[in-house]
């Protein structure tokens, strides 16, 4: 994963103060991709003995759930248990990840409610290259479910990443056009801060920073008290280089935020800066 992806997920991420899926987390799928490098087990290393002891015992738990799977194919204990061996197995370099796509099927499937099996879901598939399965699995959920942040964080992402920022413009202010009715329906549906500033984002990431400065301004004027447009705000601003601009925003930040985000907030203000790419002339 580049670089620059990189930073605008975290980017995202830290803005929305999206938390962990209860139980289920995409880290072993993302570091078992991204760190390819691979060294020789010895057996005679007591870490090596522990790892292969580890795999073996995540293994049998493997085999044993899908027995119970053959009998009851949609034991929602055992699709579980299956999911989080797998995803246990891949963290130690074991497995690919299409042995968790089909347990993430089923559950997201079985749980339509529970929108993080199918966040998951397509997650797993544009780590795989199927970024049309992914994008499936987002519309899904978005078509019962508008305002979800995370299937609207993961969509826009996945529509930046194949360079289609107009397309992630566009779903975020159709969202946000339809905010007030579907909120009418059904009260506190769409998170309409959360949508702008995922919209300031995504200016961001193409250097549009007049208008990513408006929509978070826009948030911060309807909702003075809450943090995320705040941070938002002071870290475009800092990516910038506007430190000083942005200090008093980062302070303010951290006076808003419950106390579980302060300190990531802090270390986000004090981290350095990432380096500005220097251009290379285009050979003629």
């Amino acid at each position: 994963m580049s670089q620059p992806r990189n930073r605008w997920i975290v980017q995202i991420i830290l803005a929305l103060a999206v938390l962990t899926f209860v139980g289920i987390s995409l880290v072993p799928i993302i570091s078992a991709l991204n760190d390819t490098s691979s060294s020789t087990p010895n057996p005679t290393n007591p870490s090596d003995v522990a790892t292969s002891n580890q795999t073996s015992k995540l293994q049998d738990e493997v085999r044993g759930y899908e027995l119970v799977l053959q009998r009851e194919p949609e034991n929602q204990t055992a699709l579980k248990g299956l999911l989080e061996a797998r995803l246990q197995l891949l963290s130690l370099k074991q497995g690919d990840i299409q042995g968790v796509i089909q347990p993430l099927e089923k559950l997201a499937k079985l749980n339509p409610q529970q929108s993080e099996y199918g966040v998951l879901l397509a997650q797993a598939k544009q780590q795989i290259g199927d970024n049309e399965g992914a994008a499936q699995a987002y519309r899904a959920i978005l078509d019962t479910k508008p305002g979800d942040v995370k299937a609207l964080q993961g969509m826009v992402a996945l529509l930046v990443s194949q360079q289609r920022p107009e397309a992630a413009v566009g779903l975020l202010q159709e969202t946000l056009t339809n905010a007030a009715q579907a909120n009418t329906i059904q009260p506190g549906s769409v998170d309409v801060v959360a949508v702008q500033v995922l919209l300031g984002n995504v200016h961001s990431s193409q250097k549009r920073y007049p208008q990513a400065i408006s929509a978070f301004d826009q948030a911060i004027k309807k909702a003075p008290q809450d943090f995320r447009p705040v941070l938002a705000k002071a870290m475009l601003l800092k990516e910038q280089g506007k430190v000083t601009e942005a200090k008093p925003l980062f302070d303010s930040a951290v006076a808003l935020a419950p106390a579980q985000y302060k300190d990531e907030i802090n270390k986000a203000a004090t981290a350095s800066p990432p380096p500005t790419p220097t251009p290379t002339a285009t050979p003629k």
